[in-house]
């Protein structure tokens, strides 16, 4: 039976031979490369898809950065402003008293510094306060006058008005006198 397939093989003409290989390739290249064109098209479709995912992403991120920065303008001063209302509270029931002495005046002053001060740490409002002697720095103190002096160049002679800082930035300089150069 081999023998009969192989000689009818045999009898066919070269040149048929060539263009029935190319028709049988032909027809699976043909079909493999619609598969990969639609194949790729799925891909391409997925990617996009993808990629509009992760711009709405973004965008969402981006907008709702927007939104946090907005709130963290607009309410900034909320913790102070708590801090700050039992001191108002303190200095209205103080006007409030009918016959105060100077014992209750003093007294009342006293504990509404005291509340003042708790609410400036609570919010990291600092002092500057310079030491006579400390090397001036200009960073942190406003020298307004030079005087003549017994102690070194450029360094604090007097405080005429403390300074304060939030965290590390300069709310306002302390105002001194410096020592002149002898």
């Amino acid at each position: 039976m081999q023998d009969q397939e192989n000689q009818e093989v045999a009898k066919q003409p070269e040149g048929d031979a060539a263009p029935a290989a190319e028709q049988q390739t032909a027809a699976p290249a043909g079909s493999g490369l619609e598969e990969q064109l639609s194949a790729t098209e799925a891909k391409l479709a997925e990617m996009h898809d993808a990629f509009m995912r992760a711009k709405a992403e973004a965008d969402n991120v981006r907008r709702r950065a927007q939104e946090d920065v907005a709130k963290a303008h607009k309410f900034a001063i909320e913790s102070f402003a708590e801090a700050m209302v039992p001191v108002r509270d303190s200095l209205e029931m103080a006007l409030k008293v009918e016959a105060p002495t100077v014992e209750s005046i003093k007294e009342g002053v006293e504990m509404t510094l005291k509340q003042l001060t708790a609410a400036f740490e609570k919010n990291r409002l600092v002092e500057v306060m310079p030491q006579a002697g400390d090397k001036l720095d200009p960073n942190k103190h406003q020298a307004v006058a030079v005087v003549p002096a017994d102690q070194e160049a450029n360094t604090v002679v007097a405080v005429l008005q403390k300074g304060y800082m939030i965290a590390d930035r300069l709310l306002r300089p302390a105002i001194v006198t410096a020592a002149a150069p002898k």
